[in-house]
């Protein structure tokens, strides 16, 4: 036997549950930006692919970039290539430079917010990527 009592209470806690899951899908946080990023490559390409990052600076849109990689491209290429890849898309507000051969730096510039950087995909089989604030 159901009880009808509560079911409007039920139907109003679901209705703002629903529409509080919905706000906040729509307006998607920033876990932990910073103002500088390492972004790490090893391995070796066993095949071509693309590797897709984005970059979303606080109270910003996220911009995002493609880099093809083809293969048997080892880790310190790819790094020269998103290297390239990042500096000519955001070269004015971030500094871009590779570090240790396989890493590359992301730096925010003068007054640039913080930002997040995150891997959108990787088709890439053999090249590892590892996000790391500092």
């Amino acid at each position: 036997m159901s009880n009808t009592k509560n079911s409007p209470r039920i139907r109003s806690f679901t209705r703002a549950f629903l529409l509080a899951a919905a706000a906040a899908l729509a307006l998607p946080a920033i876990a932990d930006p910073s103002n500088k990023w390492r972004i790490e490559f090893d391995g070796k390409a066993d095949n071509s692919g693309v590797i897709e990052l984005s970059l979303r600076p606080v109270n910003g849109a996220a911009t995002s970039i493609v880099v093809p990689v083809a293969d048997d491209t080892r880790e310190n290429a790819v790094a020269q290539q998103v290297r390239d890849a990042l500096a000519s898309t955001f070269g004015s507000v971030y500094q871009v430079e590779v570090d240790d051969g396989e890493d590359v730096l992301v730096k925010a510039r003068g007054g640039a917010a913080d930002f997040e950087v995150a891997v959108i995909r990787n088709t890439v089989d053999g090249i590892d990527i590892e996000l790391d604030r500092e």
